[in-house]
C-alpha cells in the first residue's frame, strides 16, 4: 500500500490509508448503486492528524466519481458530511 496515499481495498470492503507504518480504514458495504459506510478505524498513534478526514475525504469523493449513494452509519462519516455540505447531495435519504 503506498504510504499516505488512499486506495479502495475493494477486496476487503475499505479504503485504507497507511501513514507512518500503520493503517487506519473506513470499511463500507457496496449494494448496487449505494455504498454504507460502516466504521471507521485510526489507530490511537494517528489520531489528531487529520487521518480519519483525509481517509473519508478520499472515499466521499471515489463514491461521487462512481455515481454512488451514500449511506453513513459510521458516526464520523455522518459528521464529516454534516461539516462539510459539499458531500451532502450524496447522502441516500429514505422514502
Amino acid at each position: 500500500m503506498a504510504e499516505n496515499s488512499v486506495i479502495d481495498n475493494r477486496a476487503e470492503n475499505e479504503f485504507e490509508l497507511e501513514v507512518d507504518g500503520h493503517r487506519a480504514i473506513a470499511a463500507y458495504q457496496l449494494e448496487g448503486d449505494t455504498i454504507t459506510f460502516t466504521h471507521t478505524l485510526v489507530p490511537k498513534k494517528l489520531e489528531g492528524r487529520g487521518v480519519a478526514s483525509k481517509l473519508i475525504r478520499a472515499a466521499l469523493d471515489s463514491a461521487r466519481d462512481r455515481g454512488l449513494k451514500v449511506i453513513p452509519i459510521c458516526p464520523f462519516v455522518k459528521a464529516f458530511i454534516e461539516r462539510h455540505p459539499e458531500y451532502q447531495a450524496l447522502v441516500e435519504h429514505a422514502a
